[in-house]
């Protein structure tokens, strides 16, 4: 059973949004785990404020594709409850997967029911690519594919204007996939293939369609 909860921004100034999506997996586990892969940042600077935000929930492990073995990876993912994928760089996250091998295997996990929670290019991460992502491609890198969980491409901090829309249009000559744009505080979860928008502010644009607003509990379908 897929279970995916996928957000524009992880909380409040905060990652509150995270920690409510986590919580349900992590209670009352004996030694509750979490897969923490910054693999979006330079750097884990984020580390040590998501070890205090997840205190007295669950351990957090963070993973270095790059520094870390294949085998050692897949030994804490084995172990994990929750795998949490935060915001940065899409490409450079994509990037990483695909030259550490952690992309067939990360998408193998989570369709046998290992719980993902992401934000920002996290959540960008679960369409069938990262060609939504207005990030720098900075690596440069030409692996373009995501984990292909959901039959959507995602676009995150929407500020629901025409420039928007006008470049998802462009994106759309070349791809027949639907968009679903997240405004910041919005967020999606996923079971199975049930798509429902949870908070915030959400649109989908289908190719040749115009944009359509979706409301708070609407399950989204092709």
């Amino acid at each position: 059973m897929i279970n995916l909860h996928l957000f524009s921004t992880p909380g409040d100034n905060d990652i509150r949004y995270v920690l409510d999506a986590c919580r349900p997996y992590l209670e009352k586990r004996d030694d509750p785990l979490i897969a923490y892969l910054p693999l979006a940042s330079l750097s884990d600077q984020y580390l040590t404020y998501t070890e205090k935000a997840f205190k007295g929930l669950a351990r957090v492990v963070s993973l270095n594709a790059e520094t870390s073995t294949f085998s050692e990876m897949e030994s804490v993912v084995r172990q994990a409850h929750v795998l949490y994928v935060p915001g940065g760089n899409t490409f450079l996250l994509a990037h990483r997967l695909n030259v550490s091998r952690w992309m067939a295997y990360l998408r193998k996990k989570i369709l046998a029911g290992l719980p993902f929670v992401g934000f920002s290019a996290g959540a960008i991460l679960c369409g069938p690519n990262i060609l939504t992502s207005r990030d720098m491609n900075m690596i440069p890198t030409a692996h373009f594919e995501g984990l292909n969980l959901i039959p959507y491409n995602i676009f995150v901090h929407s500020q629901d204007v025409v420039d928007e829309d006008d470049w998802l249009s462009d994106f759309h000559i070349f791809q027949p996939n639907p968009v679903i744009l997240l405004a910041d505080g919005a967020g999606l979860k996923v079971e199975n293939k049930k798509i429902t928008l949870q908070r915030g502010d959400g649109w989908i644009l289908r190719k040749g369609n115009e944009k359509e607003k979706l409301l708070s509990g609407q399950e989204i379908r092709l």
